[in-house]
């Protein structure tokens, strides 16, 4: 009655549905690479190692030179 017209336009409807399956996918694997969370500075990891002992303060200020 409609002379296909009807199912003409319904493979739009799953192509969107696709395109949202794909995109809602690449959302939950992208939870990695969060722009709320930047990489770390060279001299924000030199500063958390001297903090947690792993280096000396001269070690620290040769590297904080090294770096500036």
């Amino acid at each position: 009655m409609l002379h296909g017209w009807g199912m003409g336009l319904g493979w739009i409807i799953g192509l969107v549905v696709l395109v949202a399956i794909v995109w809602l996918i690449s959302q939950a694997l992208d939870k990695n690479n969060n722009p709320a969370m930047p990489e770390k500075s060279a001299l924000g990891i030199l500063k958390e190692r001297y903090a947690r002992g792993e280096i000396d303060k001269q070690e620290f200020d040769d590297r904080k030179k090294d770096l500036m």
